[in-house]
């Protein structure tokens, strides 16, 4: 990431501004804390993170010297704090199902939950990565802008700053609104010398935001479709990007009365974020795979290649500190090195083939040859097929933990080495060659470097 002349690694900001946090609850908090006393941290994230996105989180916050306790997609922690603060109401009922509606600063998320007393288990999740109340703020800016008749050129000419200004001035404003609001007034003059201020109906601006709105409504729609036989109690509305009054205003005209608003749009995730890391309240969730999961093989001898589904979407994870999910494959190898290179995917095509939205999580090379343990940097090697190579016996072992994140430890079994790898491609790793006694099973110590 570029930062003025300077280039750096995402994960080192992060880890960077998590470090400040950190310094700021030590020292200016209530928190009644010993020098030596970790500061515990569960991690709410969009239900549409991938998992190198959820990796890099986990990883920048345990760098900055945080026990992570755990991480939960941020619509199951709302549905927890639902649940909590219904549970007296709800004491002794059978199953309810709830269908979250979750709408953020960048993200909106949809997870249909099924509420068992203190089991929740998520059904299903879907969401659109790209929407989100920043939206809502450039549709202001944007309207403000042609409301006070600034040319295309004149917002061409705006620097990074300028924009940046124009947006936080109209995400104010915006976040001032309420149903009974008439008019929204938005001040250009700091952004540029001479523009003043704009007078804004909201009609016109909710009517700017309302395909954006629909969008979500849609995707709501689509997934009380797919799970028909359920009959959902409520649509739990939540989440900062939800406080604009059209939202709900959109959402009653499909949906009805079945629209509840929370009482803590902007906390209900850290509400249920902090009732599951306790203990004591006995709550449990059954969360699931948002996206498939695998990793492209060579095919046909290097001829063709086929996506090997590892984890599949909808597959539940393991509850926070149960046992990981495993996942083995074992082969004779047609090469001297072995190419994964591991993705996600929100579909998949006729063949088995990724569809839909698709990030690359990792590649990584293994020594299939053992005459290669010792390379550390195989991308050098070239990559060939020999019948020797056959003669190897090479095991994959695959574990999932509560957040849905991957390891892998690859082994020859027959030459007794392995290599184990915690997969995502932000965290700039290398593995060490372990040895291991053939036909045991026993994982090798992760080890990782930092790039610079």
């Amino acid at each position: 990431m570029q930062v003025g002349q300077e280039t750096f690694r995402l994960q080192d900001l992060i880890t960077e501004l998590l470090l400040a946090l950190r310094r700021q609850l030590r020292k200016n908090s209530t928190l009644q804390l010993d020098r030596a006393e970790p500061l515990e941290v569960m991690i709410g994230v969009p239900a549409n993170a991938n998992s190198n996105q959820r990796f890099l989180t986990a990883e920048a916050f345990r760098s900055a010297g945080f026990h992570v306790l755990g991480m939960l997609n941020e619509p199951s922690a709302a549905s927890v704090e639902s649940g909590h603060r219904d549970r007296a109401a709800h004491q002794g009922q059978q199953g309810r199902t709830l269908l979250v509606y979750d709408l953020g600063g960048g993200t909106f998320d949809a997870s249909l939950v099924e509420i068992e007393e203190n089991l929740h288990t998520v059904v299903a999740t879907t969401g659109i990565s790209e929407i989100g109340g920043d939206d809502f703020d450039e549709a202001l800016a944007e309207l403000a802008l042609e409301t006070a008749g600034v040319t295309r050129a004149g917002r061409g000419s705006l620097s990074a700053a300028q924009w940046f200004h124009l947006l936080e001035e109209c995400r104010e404003r915006k976040e001032a609104l309420n149903p009974n609001t008439r008019k929204i007034v938005v001040d250009l003059e700091p952004v540029h010398a001479g523009w003043g201020e704009v007078s804004i109906a909201v009609g016109p601006y909710y009517e700017r935001c309302r395909p954006l709105i629909e969008r979500t409504q849609r995707v709501v729609e689509e997934l009380m479709s797919q799970h028909s036989e359920r009959s959902i109690e409520a649509l739990y509305v939540t989440g900062g990007g939800s406080e604009l009054p059209a939202v709900s205003r959109v959402l009653r005209e499909t949906f009805g009365r079945r629209v509840r608003r929370s009482s803590y749009m902007r906390s209900a995730t850290a509400i249920g974020l902090a009732i599951a890391a306790d203990d004591r309240s006995n709550y449990v969730l059954k969360d699931r795979f948002s996206r498939w999961f695998g990793v492209w093989r060579e095919a046909d001898w290097g001829d063709n290649v086929a996506f090997d589904v590892l984890f599949p979407r909808g597959l539940e994870l393991p509850r926070t500190g149960a046992s990981p999910l495993h996942v083995t494959r074992a082969y004779h190898p047609a090469h001297n090195i072995g190419h994964f290179r591991f993705v996600e995917c929100t579909g998949l095509a006729d063949g088995g083939q990724p569809a839909g939205d698709l990030t690359h999580w990792d590649d990584i090379r293994f020594p299939f040859e053992p005459a290669l343990r010792e390379h550390a940097d195989l991308a050098e090697m070239a990559v060939s097929q020999n019948g020797d190579f056959a003669g190897q016996w090479i095991e994959e072992d695959y574990s999932c933990d509560s957040s849905g994140m991957v390891k892998v430890a690859i082994t020859n079994k027959s030459a007794g080495y392995r290599r184990e790898y915690a997969l995502g491609g932000w965290s700039g790793k290398t593995a060490r060659v372990s040895a291991a006694a053939p036909g045991k099973r026993d994982w090798a110590q992760r080890h990782r470097e930092s790039q610079a």
